[in-house]
Formats: C-alpha cells, structure tokens, sequence
C-alpha cells in the first residue's frame, strides 16, 4: 500500500500548519546550546516541484502557500517557517516547497542531528540525493515505526520527533499512537509532533481516545479545518498533536491561527483549535 505521494498535496493548508508548528518547536529547541536530534518517521522526498505534474494536477499550493508566503503583514510566528521558503525560492517566484526534512536542515545548528526515514521507492531516492552531502544527517529505507524504537532515546537526550504517515491504511491510526508509546518508553523528555487528517472525524476521536489511554501527560492539539466536518470524501481539516510542547507553543498558535485562517480561508468555513487532550 505505497501508492500515496506527498507531492500531489505539497504546499497545501495541511502542509502550512505542520510546518509553522515544526519551525516553532526546532525555534524552541535552538534557544539552548545543547545539540538535538531531529527525527522524521515518514520524511518523503524532501523538496517538491509545484511547477511539476503532480503539484500542477491538484492545485493545493494554490490554496495553502502560495495565499501567505508574500503577505505583507506576516506574524513573527511565521518568520521561520517563511525563511525556509524564500531560501528554495530566492527569485520571488514560488516554484519549490520544502518537505518537513528541509525545513528541518534550514533550520538546525551545525551540531544538531537529522534521522530521516522514508518507505516509498521512488521518494526515497530523491531524498537520499537531496542529503547525500549533509553531514548531520542519515537517511534509510526502513519502516517509519521502528525507528520510533531503534533511534531512541538520543545520545543529546533532547530531540523533535516528527511523525506523518500517509494513514493510507486505517490502521494507521492506531499505529501511531502505538509508535509514540514505544518512542515515550524510551524518551519521555522528548518533543513528539503528530501530524494527523480530519478525513472521518470518529477516527480522530478514537485516536484521540487511544492517546489519552497511553498515561501520557502534556498532550496539545493544534487544528485548522479549511470546511465543517463531513461524511463525505476529502480532508476538511488538519491538525498537529504536540506531546511535550515547548511552553510558548500554545500562545504563539492562539496568536497565529486566526491569521492562518483568514488567508487560507477567504470564505471564513471551517475553524480552528488549540486545547489540551491531556493536560500536565
């Protein structure tokens, strides 16, 4: 079941919200001096072409980055995250989007590490070439999950775990909260970000539910939805579950989410969320 590819969606509003959240907490992360870890379970193929067949076909850029990524009054939230697009697009013209690996590299100190992990036989190739002369970082072929396992705890014991699979497969959902279990286990101090769709939202609750069961203390939800909840087929919304977010995380989205949501979603549907699912 390989046949999801993240460049079909590059850039969309699902992709703005992950990554203002990444840069936030990679933010958070480089204010001490001691290095991290960077983890990426589910990395793609680290850079996208908006201008190729893909991007072209479904337009989400269109509705997600290309809305924001030259507005004249940004919040300082989103300074980071920006950065990372203007470096891949130096001319002004948006032609390229950063996956979370790129951001990721834009953003980490010459001692912080990257581990990335990507599956699919044709992205992971592309990402292998895009890190090849990085000397921070590793990447292989190997199933996201277990590096959830096989990478943890850091040697730095500090670390972002970035965790964003395709949910291809309904079980996808509890996989993940399975992987986080394990990954807590052995690095409870660790940031873990879990990005998720808003397909069916009884999904969402069941894992929600799930996460909750686990005894994990300090879990945030952070969630912008583009149309109201529906039973009919296609995203109307995404979110981040941060576990351990850093302690402005929670303010700096209150501040930037209203924002996001008026450039994203001209029309005004749809809403946005920041709250607790498991407080300290």
């Amino acid at each position: 079941m390989l046949s999801y590819r993240h460049s079909f969606h590059a850039g969309n509003h699902a992709d703005v919200l992950k990554h203002t959240v990444q840069s936030l907490i990679i933010d958070a992360l480089n204010e001490k001096e001691k290095p991290f870890l960077y983890l990426d379970t589910h990395a793609g193929a680290g850079r996208y072409q908006l201008s190729g067949e893909h991007a072209e076909r479904t337009g989400e850029y269109l509705e997600g980055i290309a809305r924001i990524w030259q507005q004249d009054d940004l919040p300082e939230e989103l300074a980071s995250y920006i950065s990372c697009i203007q470096a891949l697009n130096p001319n002004g013209k948006l032609r390229y989007y950063p996956g979370s690996p790129l951001i990721a590299r834009h953003l980490l100190r010459a001692d912080d590490k990257l581990s990335l992990t990507e599956l699919h036989p044709s992205d992971y190739p592309l990402l292998r070439n895009e890190f090849q002369k990085d000397e921070r970082a590793r990447t292989e072929r190997a199933d996201g999950y277990q590096q959830l396992k096989s990478k943890l705890p850091p040697p730095s014991r500090r670390g972002l775990i970035l965790i964003d699979p395709p949910y291809e497969i309904k079980t996808d959902y509890q996989a993940v909260v399975k992987g986080i279990q394990e990954g807590y286990k052995r690095f409870g101090t660790g940031v873990y970000a879990l990005w998720y769709p808003v397909v069916l939202r009884q999904q969402i609750k069941r894992m929600f539910s799930e996460l909750e069961a686990t005894g994990i203390r300090r879990i945030l939800q952070i969630e912008l939805a583009v149309r109201p909840d529906s039973d009919q087929r296609g995203m109307t919304a995404s979110g981040m579950v941060v576990i351990n977010p850093p302690w402005r995380l929670e303010q700096q989205m209150n501040n930037v989410l209203p924002w996001l949501h008026k450039h994203l979603v001209p029309a005004g549907t749809g809403h946005t969320k920041v709250s607790w699912i498991v407080p300290e």
